[in-house]
């Protein structure tokens, strides 16, 4: 089971695991922070990179460069539209297959290996429970 604790603090927000690791949010008008919306279009990059990175590695094909945009618009007040993945990657020049191995690994991520994006897909329900 995954978890995470968020509370607030004196100094705002912070969620933070049960390996002791702290990120501090609030709102889009604080420095310093994230904003949950943030958090989210992070868990969804995060999700996918951490999953290409090494199975691309596995095949032999060490990418020199591997980072990526994550981006949404909000389509009404409190709803995202659809959240874009844009990489940035580049390739080893002495590897004429490491472009195909990627495309076909990133694909395959998106489509299978990343729990958060096919959770968002799926639509998994959310509860909540307040103590009486």
């Amino acid at each position: 089971m995954a978890n995470v604790r968020v509370e607030r603090t004196d100094d705002g927000f912070v969620a933070r695991n049960d390996r002791g690791v702290e990120v501090k949010m609030g709102s889009s008008a604080e420095e310093g922070v994230f904003t949950p919306v943030e958090l989210l279009l992070a868990a969804i990059g995060g999700c996918n990179i951490v999953t290409v990175e090494p199975l691309t590695a596995q095949r032999g094909h060490r990418l020199v460069r591997l980072a990526m945009t994550v981006e949404a618009e909000k389509v009404e007040p409190t709803l995202l539209g659809p959240v874009t993945i844009t990489y940035d990657v580049e390739l080893p020049e002495d590897d004429p297959a490491a472009d195909e191995v990627f495309r076909s690994v990133a694909h395959r991520v998106h489509e299978r290996h990343c729990t958060v994006t096919r959770s968002l897909r799926q639509g998994t329900e959310v509860r909540v429970e307040i103590p009486e």
